[in-house]
């Protein structure tokens, strides 16, 4: 048995195998405070509502949270900003290590293999990721696992590009940041990520239309479409404009980065897009729309958005711990085989 788990800024997601199916868990990756009382507790429990009470507070935790941000009126708090580990949120750590255990649940066995995707360092920002990937690493570990740490952006090739033997240009949307990775036969030849992603368009969004920026986020949630007809002045309409700028924004560095990497003369790949912010209906369109105009030193043979973008990203890492698991295995079996011959007599 090995797990998958996407630790994203907006939800954490776990995957794992079940005979011919993979299921999937999936928690918001977010939390509100509200005040504590006795009755609130009570009725908090009774309703199976993910919390925890820390002196005169009770946070609630996970999908519950936007619900009770709207009730009562409040922004929802994020463990994550960024794609990493809040530096500015002192619950951090605990709130998404709750989370955590809620979605990958306890190990099968005392170091089952789990793969957790990791973003790599944003070209456009300071901001490491070491800290974030050492301490997501830690705690898990210390929930039994065996973890390893798979690039977000190659977690998407391993999902969505093994019938094109793991080769093309993966790239996953996520809330925090837009992570890239351009694979040749499961072969990394250029990965990084950019500091912008769905929080980013929700953002400047809420600021141009004056709206709350969870209301910004439960419209875009609630059916938007980049359809190419979306009236300009509302908040659908912001989104479509932050949204094509997010894309302009992407496509720019990766025809940067892209011109300083060893490219194979005459490639010719697909392109498959991911990830939460890739939801909306006409997002892949559009993309392939702008990657025609850019400036690319290889050809894009289609651009495809992944069936199920929210889960890709933990698919793609279940599928890179199975591969794990089933090469120790190997090892072991060959191991023993040879130990077996060197003790087998002799017919001397």
């Amino acid at each position: 048995m090995a797990k998958g788990l996407d630790v994203g800024t907006m939800n954490l997601l776990s995957a794992k195998q079940d005979g011919e199916d993979t299921l999937f868990v999936q928690q918001r990756n977010s939390f509100v405070e509200i005040e504590y009382s006795d009755m609130a507790e009570q009725m908090l429990s009774r309703s199976d509502v993910l919390h925890i009470k820390k002196d005169d507070t009770v946070y609630v935790v996970g999908d519950d949270a936007l619900t009770f941000a709207n009730v009562f009126n409040r922004e929802t708090r994020r463990p994550m900003h960024h794609g990493i580990l809040s530096s500015s949120e002192r619950s951090a750590i605990p709130m998404i290590k709750l989370i955590t255990e809620q979605v990958v649940g306890e190990p099968s066995r005392p170091g089952e293999k789990l793969y957790f995707s990791s973003p790599a360092d944003p070209i456009d920002s300071e901001l490491s990721t070491l800290y974030h990937e050492k301490t997501v690493q830690s705690f898990l570990g210390d929930l039994g696992y065996s973890p390893e740490p798979i690039n977000e952006a190659m977690a998407v090739i391993y999902s969505e590009l093994a019938d094109n033997d793991f080769t093309g240009l993966g790239i996953s949307f996520g809330a925090g940041m837009t992570n890239v990775c351009l694979a040749y036969y499961a072969v990394p030849v250029m990965t990084f990520s950019v500091a912008r992603g769905g929080d980013w368009i929700d953002e400047q969004a809420a600021q141009a239309t004056g709206t709350p920026v969870d209301k910004v986020t439960s419209i875009k949630e609630d059916g938007f479409e980049l359809d190419f007809r979306t009236d300009i002045g509302g908040v659908e309409g912001a989104l479509a404009i932050y949204y094509e700028n997010l894309l302009d924004y992407v496509i720019e560095h990766i025809s940067r980065e892209v011109n300083d990497e060893d490219v194979e003369e005459g490639l010719d790949v697909p392109v498959v897009v991911t990830g939460g912010t890739s939801s909306p209906r006409g997002f892949d369109v559009l993309f392939e729309d702008h990657l025609e105009k850019a400036s690319i030193p290889f050809s894009i043979s289609h651009v495809e958005r992944a069936h199920e973008p929210l889960y890709s990203v933990a698919s793609g890492a279940l599928v890179a711990a199975r591969s794990d698991e089933e090469q120790m295995g190997e090892y072991e079996t060959v191991g023993e085989d040879e130990e077996a011959e060197a003790e087998a007599p002799s017919d001397d």
